[in-house]
């Protein structure tokens, strides 16, 4: 009698526990994400490409704003990493100083994703993929685009993004290997301004005050900074777009928006929208699938003249 009982009880046992594994499902991925901040419309877009991607793969997503600090983001990675996430992602705010929490997180057996911009590590197999754009290429278009413009004669003051940052040091790269084969086409003053409109504005006036009606045209690495220039120039008393020509890059809708008022010229394009690229390779690698090592998101370059048939298709 009491074998009999205890086969039962331990069948019911079984039965109830494969109930609640059953009932249960799969295991929910849970991803750390550890955000540059909020210093764009650019990264507003991309911020709400993640969130939004997240919840609709039902994936638990712990997201942190680094407010442009890297300490924030390390001290993040690190919470990631104390958690047991199954993923980190991180756009590194500038390329140098990720190796010790990288190999951290590889310690931990953790995978990680860079989104938008690049780290500066010797060691390749401290992250699975880097998922963004082609800062380089993205120059070398700005330029491409101005030489042609210009007629291959310029002065040219150009407002770069933040220190040490990826897209601010090969945006450079690009731009400069272009207009080298072009002596007329000439750099005369470059500052950085943090991807931000109020910077963008500050720069500019100090480029005003120093070379006034020597500036033909203006080179900015992102469309922010491109747009509080385009204040400071009609507070200087010139007309942003005609007295100054402008390209800047990243296509946000603000930058259509100026080219319609034709205060900006040209805008190459940078898509924000890696959402859905990022949790494509989050599911292959929980599935142990292959992911690329780099994954080049395929982005075009608008002029003012096609801004107004443009913009309503702009999903940023």
């Amino acid at each position: 009698m009491f074998k009999r009982k205890a086969v039962f009880l331990l069948a019911l046992a079984f039965v109830l526990a494969l109930g609640s594994s059953v009932g249960a499902g799969p295991k929910k991925i849970v991803v750390g994400f550890a955000q540059v901040g909020a210093e764009s419309g650019w990264r507003t877009a991309n911020t709400e490409s993640i969130i939004s991607e997240a919840k609709k793969r039902g994936i638990e997503l712990m997201f942190v704003d680094g407010q442009q600090q890297q300490a924030n983001q390390i001290k993040a990675i690190r919470s990631f990493i104390e958690q047991k996430v199954d993923i980190i992602g991180f756009s590194p705010v500038v390329t140098t100083g990720w190796e010790q929490v990288l190999r951290e997180a590889k310690r931990a057996q953790i995978p990680v994703i860079l989104t938008d911009r690049a780290v500066d590590c010797e060691d390749e197999s401290l992250w699975v993929t880097l998922i963004g754009s082609d800062f380089v290429e993205e120059g070398r278009r700005a330029a491409r685009w101005l030489v042609e413009k210009m007629n291959g004669q310029a002065n040219i003051v150009e407002l770069q993004g933040t220190i040490g940052s990826a897209p601010t040091i090969d945006r450079k790269k690009g731009f400069e290997e272009v207009i080298a084969a072009y002596p007329g086409m000439k750099i005369i003053r470059s500052k950085y301004g943090d991807f931000t409109r109020s910077k963008g504005k500050e720069v500019m006036e100090e480029f005003l005050r120093a070379e006034g009606n020597k500036i033909d045209a203006l080179f900015a690495h992102n469309d922010d900074m491109a747009i509080g220039a385009i204040q400071a120039i009609e507070y200087y008393g010139l007309r942003p777009g005609v007295d100054i020509i402008i390209v800047s890059i990243d296509a946000i809708r603000a930058a259509f928006e100026a080219m319609i008022e034709g205060k900006l010229n040209c805008t190459v394009e940078c898509n924000p929208l890696l959402g859905p690229l990022f949790f494509d390779a989050v599911e292959a690698i929980m599935a142990g699938r292959p992911v690329p090592k780099r994954i080049v998101i395929e982005e075009g370059i608008f002029p003012q003249e096609v801004a107004r048939d443009v913009l309503p298709t702009r999903r940023y």
